[in-house]
């Protein structure tokens, strides 16, 4: 309860002793909140942007004189004639990385609805059961989970000597490609879809399915007209569950694709580490961020235009 409905419970008036009592106490009790955010988020986001807008050390580093030298590299290069030239060789990043998490969410949205409806459809001991299964990787290291992934498809992992007993060539390999990226970064997001799909599904009246059977609505049609639409919070909190964090994926682009094709958590990891170039980092983890703070604005603006129609 706010301070404003505790004094008017009260009888209390905006000026009253009463009122201003309430008033200092919901803001010293929320300033230890407010301190940790600023500490543990507001703060370093602000030393990131102070870095990006630093010049790089002769030997690594940064030196505090201020320009725009980080962005502009992500666009641009300095040829042989010291002429700034275009270079699309951090844009191609950049779509590289919004088209490996886009697959990434499509792919865990398809599978994690039928998942979802048939976990909620489960009587509550199975149903507590197949939520724990879920919810089971969370319970393992990511690197483990990913090596496990190498394992798998690697020159003679499993996935390949299967291929063999069926004919096919010996000495096959899935690994360092997009696919085997794709396919890590669906194998650890997929819960995370799984969860707000289930929690919102599980809220669904079931009478309205049956009531779309009554009406000659095939499964098809019950789906997109019933289903689809009353569980989309869920479906746009795990988007976004799935979506940001594959933005800024680093281990499976690292293990499974072997580093050939960067994505820009990588190509993040790369300049903070060998690359020596904090201020171009940190340049790239910016634009990171408001590119996901744009994703993010409007998913927002699209569910208030929702409630707005409701």
């Amino acid at each position: 309860m706010t301070a404003s409905a505790l004094h008017a419970a009260a009888g209390g008036t905006d000026r009253s002793p009463r009122a201003r009592f309430w008033r200092d106490l919901s803001f010293w009790g929320l300033l230890p909140s407010w301190l940790l955010m600023g500490l543990a988020l507001i703060l370093p986001i602000a030393i990131i942007a102070a870095v990006s807008l630093a010049t790089r050390g002769a030997h690594g580093g940064f030196t505090w004189d201020f320009n725009l030298a980080g962005y502009r590299q992500i666009l641009f290069n300095e040829g042989w004639t010291g002429e700034l030239e275009f270079t699309p060789q951090y844009l191609l990043i950049v779509a590289r990385t919004f088209a490996l998490a886009g697959a990434t969410t499509l792919i865990c949205l398809v599978f994690a609805v039928p998942v979802a409806y048939f976990i909620s459809r489960q009587p509550p001991g199975r149903k507590a059961a197949l939520v724990y299964l879920v919810t089971l990787p969370f319970w393992v290291s990511m690197i483990l989970r990913v090596y496990a992934w190498m394992i798998i498809l690697g020159k003679d992992g499993t996935l390949p000597r299967f291929l063999e007993t069926l004919g096919l060539p010996a000495g096959m390999s899935f690994m360092f490609n997009d696919g085997a990226t794709l396919t890590a970064m669906v194998y650890t997001a997929m819960p995370l879809m799984v969860l707000p799909v289930f929690a919102s599904i599980e809220k669904l009246d079931g009478t309205l399915i049956e009531a779309s059977h009554d009406l000659y609505g095939n499964r098809w049609v019950t789906l997109r007209r019933v289903i689809l639409p009353l569980t989309a919070p869920g479906l746009v909190a795990g988007a976004i569950l799935v979506f940001v964090p594959a933005l800024g994926a680093v281990l499976e682009p690292s293990l499974m694709g072997g580093g050939k094709q960067m994505m820009m958590g990588t190509l993040i990891q790369l300049q903070f580490g060998g690359g020596r170039n904090w201020p171009f980092g940190a340049a790239i983890a910016m634009t990171l961020m408001a590119l996901v703070l744009v994703f993010l604005l409007v998913m927002a603006l699209r569910a208030a235009r929702r409630e707005d129609v409701r």
